[in-house]
């Protein structure tokens, strides 16, 4: 996607990946870089530094990443690229607790569908529109001590696939980084 003049959502901006993204989008010109992130200093530190703007978002709250839709659309436009990247990670396999099994399930799944409720009907109606989920190479093959980590992954890949088959026809175009 030319990201020149188009409006860019990052979750999970302030860090890794997500910060890099960031920056390579406003040095390719995007007019707006939204960075999101459940840590508000440093969304606000990159943010700063490129000219975007912050938001202080958990990314397992759908209604809080609805509100982060409307408020970006309303100050900077429609936006054209939503990167879903927020994830975690945590380790075990059937021992670990049920909560942390909700917890990363919210978070690197979940954000995903929110994400995708919010932003692909706007795309939809505007005949175009780009998804860029983030998950794993444990994604596409597993992760050694780490149960939750790879069901997770492999879900949101899968996810992202039944996006692309389901909308693609209609303008939607979705890709899935799957770092190692």
């Amino acid at each position: 996607m030319e990201l020149q003049d188009r409006v860019v959502v990052v979750t999970g901006g302030a860090h890794g990946i997500g910060r890099a993204m960031c920056e390579r989008f406003a040095r390719e010109g995007a007019a707006h870089v939204a960075v999101v992130d459940l840590d508000a200093g440093a969304a606000t530190e990159v943010a700063e530094a490129i000219g975007g703007s912050a938001h202080a978002v958990d990314v397992s709250d759908e209604a809080a990443i609805d509100d982060l839709v409307r408020t970006v659309e309303t100050d900077a436009g429609p936006i054209s690229l939503f990167c879903s990247n927020a994830g975690i990670a945590i380790p075990g396999g059937i021992e670990t607790e049920s909560a942390e099994w909700q917890r990363i399930w919210d978070i690197n799944v979940m954000a995903h569908i929110h994400a995708a409720r919010a932003v692909v009907p706007l795309m939809l109606d505007r005949d175009e529109g780009y998804l860029l989920n983030t998950a794993s190479a444990a994604g596409l093959l597993s992760q050694i001590g780490s149960a939750p980590y790879a069901v997770t992954k492999h879900a949101a890949v899968s996810f992202a696939e039944w996006l692309s088959i389901t909308h693609g026809d209609a303008g939607l175009r979705v890709s899935v980084l799957c770092p190692q």
